[in-house]
């Protein structure tokens, strides 16, 4: 079948490596563009609709598993989600959760004999799908399991968060917290009277928060499940979250949009 490619790779050399492989295993495979970070690779994605992306787990900014969880959330729900291979060079964490959401990978160096094998993959899963066999939930689902599977282990959780105001530090209670926001190179710790900065990223903070107690609705944003007043659903279908003591409405993502169901 005459099936088209994205490659989202920050090395060239890799980049154009795995190019000529695939011309080799999979001629009638047309590469519509290589991209060298995950911004590119989302932006060129929703442009050419590729069947497949070979997204690199580490680039520069945004790496592939980030840039796959945005372009989920931006995709047309009526059409299927490109098949999903991700580049990567050993790791433990990641290739477990691979195989445990039955995503292939493909390591760095490319091994021609294992790319045959996930040639032979993408071929059956793209003619499945022009059977109609294309659920994007199936998709979010998966991408739930790595961005999960694939952080460090957990952690014992924190107590006291040490957070920048102005000039001073600010000790806040985790208990006290509402919600943290990644932004920029922050993410911004909000309780019901104060917001303060911290510089630990939001992957890094995760694993030492209860995922009991606080929920990742947003690639970005963590709230406290008993904050939660009302969810609230716009015209356009997307959902909303009120928190008690908060003006503000906090947006939830396609990806974790399964969390609010009524019971």
């Amino acid at each position: 079948m005459n099936a088209t490619a994205l490659i989202a790779e920050d090395e060239p050399l890799l980049a154009q490596a795995l190019q000529l492989e695939l011309a080799r295993a999979w001629p009638e495979l047309q590469v519509l563009e290589a991209v060298g970070d995950g911004a590119a690779a989302v932006k060129a994605a929703l442009q050419h609709r590729p069947d497949v992306l070979f997204f690199d787990i580490r680039m520069p900014g945004q790496g592939g598993l980030e840039a796959a969880a945005e372009l989920a959330e931006e995709w047309p729900a009526d059409q299927p989600f490109p098949a999903l291979v991700f580049v990567t060079a050993y790791d433990q964490y990641a290739l477990q959760a691979f195989e445990t959401q039955a995503v292939d990978y493909v390591l760095k160096p490319v091994q021609p004999a294992r790319l045959r094998k996930t040639v032979d993959k993408l071929r059956e899963l793209l003619a499945r799908r022009q059977g109609g066999d294309g659920s994007l939930d199936a998709t979010l689902a998966q991408l739930r399991g790595l961005l999960g599977g694939t952080a460090a282990p957990r952690q014992p959780p924190l107590k006291v968060i040490q957070a920048s105001v102005g000039t001073s530090i600010r000790m806040v209670p985790v208990d006290d917290v509402l919600y943290f926001e990644a932004a920029d190179k922050y993410v911004r710790v909000v309780d019901a009277q104060h917001e303060s900065l911290i510089r630990t990223p939001l992957r890094e903070l995760l694993p030492q928060l209860d995922a009991q107690v606080f929920w990742q609705v947003h690639r970005g944003t963590v709230v406290r499940a008993t904050a939660i007043e009302s969810v609230l659903r716009d015209e356009a279908g997307k959902l909303h979250l009120q928190l008690r003591g908060r003006k503000e409405k906090v947006p939830v993502s396609r990806l974790y949009a399964h969390l609010f169901k009524a019971m």
